[in-house]
């Protein structure tokens, strides 16, 4: 038996299991507690994986931690969301609270392992896996090895910069097409309407065209005001969830917000098929579970228009198969690789 531990910004689950991307043995979730930071995730960690260990017989751990770690070193970089991880040396301790020798992933790569082992590519031998939520992040996974574990980074589309005039570090495939900005476009758009607060303008130059030229700004109007009555009139409480829903239903301005984002993140795939011409792109997170409609069908065309025309359609784009718990199936499967 293995033990796979995701920490997360907000969750931290320890699964055990066999490593073999369906079952465990016993999975544990646990609520983050962002105002203890990293040491109140150890102390959890420490409470609980000891008596899983000695409980299942645990013969080795493996992490997906949800920030940038040298897994080669066993150190994490830092986290994003959570203090108190700065070059920490997460392999090393947990070796000496639960005894067993250890492996650390960042989450997005031992998810891609995950897919790439049980998952969507367990057919293929080169996987390129992206996630879609509150940010964008990629892992690349050759013949079921991560690759990159060496690197500081590696993989990291939600961070490539969309053409020569994307000169600053905010200016990223993530700030164009990660879930919150979905919301935010639309949010900027029905300030600028009126509708609440004036704030500055997020939404992208062609699509202020797009709603200026929309021919039937009656159904411009309805969709608004269909928005705005599912949270109240209260524009800074529209989420990305809502709009999901509305973009399923034909929200002209969900739909183009959504539109947006997938053309982004097209064009950001199609310069990874370029480049490494993996066989398949597997793309998961929360965002993505708006659908064929809304979501996978735009994005395949995205990646359609941009594509190096030798490698246009030899390259599938499909959802993930291995559902919320991907994150825990990597970890073990980083654990129980030979």
């Amino acid at each position: 038996m293995f033990l796979g531990i995701e920490i997360g910004g907000t969750k931290l689950q320890l699964g055990v299991g066999p490593g073999d991307g369906q079952t465990f043995a016993e999975l544990v979730r646990l609520d983050v507690d962002i105002a203890r930071g990293g040491a109140g995730i150890r102390e959890q960690i420490a409470a609980v994986g000891p008596e899983l260990v000695a409980k299942h017989g645990v013969k080795r751990v493996g992490y997906g931690f949800g920030g940038p770690v040298f897994g080669a070193r066993g150190l994490v970089q830092t986290s994003h969301q959570v203090r108190g991880w700065d070059q920490f040396p997460l392999v090393e301790w947990t070796e000496q609270q639960l005894g067993v020798p250890t492996r650390l992933g960042n989450d997005c790569d031992v998810a891609a392992l995950a897919e790439a082992t049980y998952g969507a590519g367990r057919d293929v031998q080169t996987v390129f896996y992206v996630t879609v939520g509150t940010g964008i992040g990629g892992g690349l996974v050759i013949r079921r090895q991560i690759h990159g574990t060496d690197r500081p980074a590696a993989a990291e589309i939600g961070h490539l910069r969309p053409g020569i005039g994307a000169t600053t570090t905010h200016s990223t495939v993530e700030s164009v097409a990660a879930g919150p900005v979905i919301s935010e476009r639309v949010q900027s758009w029905l300030m600028g309407r009126g509708h609440g607060a004036v704030s500055p303008p997020v939404i992208s130059a062609r699509v202020q065209r797009w709603l200026i030229e929309f021919a039937d700004e009656q159904q411009v109007n309805r969709d608004a005001d269909e928005l705005l009555s599912q949270v109240d009139g209260h524009v800074e409480a529209l989420t990305t969830k809502h709009l999901s829903a509305a973009a399923i239903r034909g929200n002209v301005l969900a739909r183009k917000s959504y539109d947006e984002a997938t053309t982004m993140l097209g064009w950001a795939i199609a310069q990874v098929i370029t480049l490494i011409a993996p066989d398949i792109v597997v793309v998961g997170g929360g965002v993505s579970l708006a659908g064929d409609d809304v979501f996978f069908n735009p994005l395949r065309e995205a990646v359609d228009r941009y594509s190096f025309p030798a490698l246009r359609k030899a390259c599938p784009v499909v959802p993930a198969a291995l559902g919320e718990s991907v994150v825990v199936h990597g970890a073990l499967a980083l654990a129980a690789a030979e």
